[in-house]
């Protein structure tokens, strides 16, 4: 009796969304082949690993999904198919043991990707997933050779040179497929500095300040750069600042830099009388702020009775190859509910490369894990085969 041959799937990229992918597909039977365009896997997973390589957030689900915006209706069933106790569950699995941090934040002990990866590349390995690497795709085939299934998990287009360029979106679009612009996301933003203030306090940090932009307001810390301003809390806001460049510029992102202060209680400390101190002695003595601080505060124009509401312009958005993230996509209106792109059948989309943004925190890496786990669950539910990879998700 002639034995049937598995069906084959062909992984279009090796970052996360395409390796979990490529675990679930072969763990349901399939002959799976991961195809990239860089010489190793992961690339950019590891460049993340380089800040503690922050996998999800342990913050109520409801909470969570909420994070995503415009997006939150579309990956709600994803995020609930593969939640963040199931990645954590994932991680651990792989003798990756994670720690939840202060700002509920979930990371590996190790602090880095490289020991996850290692052993997740392994874990593929066995279940004989092959690897093509150094090989560009170039859009469909008709031969017979073709895979049962092709997979996209091609990214977006931010840090480029790690594989993820966006040059998938013209063969999509040349299909029929629609694709929203791929833009910037949690990047940094441009201001005007002086070149005095630029040359003193390039790369120093704005600690636990509350920014607000309109009704958005963001807590954490920010980091003065060369060209801006960027960090944590200047990225929960991106997408709003990203907007609102793209109708008028210059704006304005007002800074608190003492949230835990009331008004009154600075007003109190200010009419203390100055003495003989320097003014920046006495704002020192007064209300603790750093050389930096005040000479943001001359920069921008602002009293110190203000520090509360300083006013930065912003300039501009730095660039799509210097963002943490990209926004934009392959629209939702393009897939159907198993992420399968309608124009193509029997090709699917996951990942970055889908119509979404989310802030810095987790959410990144966990939507990518989580539409890969999705859609790859659905074709082994429409190709009738196990899903043989659940049990190692359940927390």
């Amino acid at each position: 009796m002639t034995e049937t041959a598995p069906k084959t799937a062909a992984v279009i990229g090796a970052g996360p969304a395409g390796l979990m992918a490529a675990e679930v597909l072969s763990a349901g039977g399939m002959a799976v082949t991961v195809i990239d365009r860089m010489p190793s896997a992961g690339r950019k997973f590891l460049m993340a690993g380089r800040g503690g390589l922050n996998l999800t957030h342990s913050e109520p689900l409801d909470i969570f999904v909420a994070r995503y915006g415009a997006a939150t209706a579309h990956l709600e069933p994803m995020l609930e198919t593969f939640p963040p106790r199931a990645l954590i569950a994932w991680a651990d699995g792989l003798g990756a043991e994670t720690f939840v941090g202060s700002s509920g934040r979930v990371f590996p002990k190790a602090m880095k990707a490289s020991p996850l990866l290692r052993a997740w590349l392994a874990r593929l390995e066995r279940q004989d997933v092959r690897f093509r690497l150094r090989r560009e795709w170039r859009g469909w085939s008709d031969n017979a050779a073709a895979p049962d299934v092709t997979v996209l998990a091609l990214g977006g287009a931010s840090w480029p040179r790690l594989g993820a360029d966006g040059g998938w979106t013209a063969l999509l679009k040349a299909t029929g497929v629609e694709v929203a612009p791929l833009r910037p996301a949690n990047m940094g933003f441009d201001v005007d500095w002086s070149e005095h203030f630029r040359a003193r306090f390039a790369g120093r940090p704005l600690k636990n300040v509350a920014l607000r932009f309109g009704r958005d307001g963001a807590r954490g810390d920010a980091m003065l750069t060369r060209y801006g301003i960027e960090g944590g809390a200047v990225y929960a806001l991106s997408s709003a600042l990203r907007e609102a460049l793209a109708q008028a510029k210059p704006i304005t992102l007002e800074i608190d830099l003492r949230p835990d202060v009331p008004q009154l209680e600075i007003e109190s400390r200010l009419a203390r009388p100055q003495g003989k101190d320097s003014r920046a002695n006495y704002l020192r003595k007064a209300l603790g702020l750093s050389p930096m601080e005040t000479n943001l505060l001359r920069e921008t124009a602002t009293p110190p009775e203000r520090l509360k509401s300083v006013a930065l312009r912003l300039t501009g958005t730095q660039p799509l190859a210097r963002a943490i993230s990209t926004a934009g996509g392959i629209s939702f209106d393009a897939l159907d509910g198993a992420l399968m792109l309608k124009a193509m059948p029997g090709t699917y989309a996951v990942g970055e490369m889908l119509d979404w943004e989310a802030p810095t925190g987790g959410y990144l890496l966990q939507a990518c894990f989580s539409t890969a786990v999705f859609a790859a669950r659905a074709i082994l539910d429409r190709l009738a085969l196990p899903r043989g990879i659940e049990p190692r998700f359940q927390p």
